[in-house]
C-alpha cells in the first residue's frame, strides 16, 4: 500500500475539525524539530470530555492527516480515554504502513493531544520518547 493512500490525502486535502476554538479549555502545541510539523490544539473539555476539538498545522501529509483523523476519534471521549490511546492506535486509524523515518509524523497528533491533557492537569509534559514508547 503506498504511504499516501487515499485516506491519508483526504483528510490532509480536507482536515477535519481545522480552525479556531475561541472559547477553548485546552491550547497546546507541538513541533517536531527533525522535520519542521506543527500542530496547535486547542480542545474544549466538558466534565470530563472532550466536547469541542480544533485544530491548525503544517508539515507533511502523514502529520496533518493524522490530527485530522484523531481529531474525528477524540470528540465525546474521557480524558482518561484521550491518554490510553497508543501509537499502535494511530498507526491502525491511518491505515497504512508507518515505517522508521514517518513515526514521528504519524505521532505527533498523540503526542499533541496528551500533552494538552497533561498541560490542563499541571502535570509534566511527555517526552517524544514517552510518546512513542507507549504500548
Amino acid at each position: 500500500m503506498d504511504l499516501y493512500a487515499e485516506n491519508i490525502l483526504d483528510h490532509f486535502r480536507h482536515p477535519r475539525h481545522s480552525g479556531e476554538l475561541p472559547n477553548a479549555t485546552i491550547k497546546h502545541e507541538e513541533w517536531n524539530h527533525a522535520c519542521g510539523d506543527e500542530l496547535h490544539l486547542s480542545l474544549l473539555i466538558e466534565d470530563g470530555i472532550v466536547a469541542k476539538i480544533a485544530w491548525t498545522g503544517t508539515g507533511c501529509a502523514i502529520s496533518q492527516a493524522s490530527m485530522s483523523i484523531l481529531s474525528e476519534e477524540l470528540i465525546g471521549k474521557r480524558e482518561e480515554e484521550l491518554l490510553a490511546l497508543t501509537k499502535d492506535n494511530i498507526y491502525t486509524m491511518l491505515g497504512v504502513p508507518i515505517g522508521p523515518r514517518r513515526f514521528k509524523c504519524a505521532l505527533m497528533s498523540l503526542h499533541t493531544a496528551k500533552n494538552a491533557i497533561h498541560k490542563a492537569r499541571g502535570e509534566k509534559l511527555q517526552s517524544w520518547v514517552e510518546t512513542v514508547a507507549e504500548e
